[in-house]
């Protein structure tokens, strides 16, 4: 998921979970969108196949910077378990997949449907797609025009003049303040989130 957007740029389904797998699913999502080198982050959790050697390795090959969760913190990417949590309330989610392709059908229709037709109340109203093409913006000029023709039209029925909501212009995990000691690497593979624990002498 683009942490930015909430749009899911890559998906896979399984029977089984493996950093070869984690390893391929994060090679063919760098050459779909063209990832320069030195420009990505990818958030994740501290699962087997994302503490892997053979997957950090590749993530150092390709200048992808590793930020995984703070241990014990179940809620440490709350983007992806709000996105979750969209996925299990779905209507028609079954308790039971039937088989592979089963699963795999409905996750093609979820995801589909979650990118383009998902007005997510956190983007201010607009679909995931929108926010990642910008497309958004276009949008957002068309709804001033509406709100603007309705204050002119009908001004006493407002306290001021309404604007049309915009995405948030900064998403971060974990940010990093003022107070933190925490050194980060700027390429490579690393460990943002976790505390750098510093020798204390009596």
């Amino acid at each position: 998921m683009d942490l930015f957007s909430r749009y899911i740029v890559a998906w896979m389904l399984s029977r089984k979970e493996n950093s070869k797998l984690a390893q391929q699913l994060i090679e063919e999502a760098v050459e779909r969108y063209d990832i320069k080198p030195n420009s990505l982050t990818v958030h994740q959790d501290r699962g087997m196949p994302m503490t892997a050697h053979c997957y950090l390795d590749v993530l150092s090959d390709l200048t992808i910077t590793a930020s995984h969760s703070r241990p014990r913190v179940s809620n440490d990417n709350p983007m992806s378990e709000a996105q979750f949590k969209t996925l299990k309330y779905q209507p028609d989610y079954p308790r039971r997949f039937k088989g592979y392709g089963h699963a795999s059908n409905w996750c093609r229709d979820y995801f589909s449907w979650y990118n383009e037709s998902h007005y997510h109340s956190n983007l201010a109203g607009y679909t995931p797609q929108q926010v990642f093409t910008g497309d958004w913006k276009t949008l957002a000029e068309a709804r001033q025009k509406v709100l603007d023709n309705a204050f002119n039209q009908h001004s006493q029925r407002f306290r001021k003049r309404p604007v049309a909501k915009a995405p948030p212009a900064v998403v971060e995990i974990n940010p990093v303040t003022d107070n933190d000691n925490d050194q980060l690497v700027e390429s490579g593979v690393n460990f943002p989130t976790l505390p750098r624990f510093i020798e204390k002498t009596i």
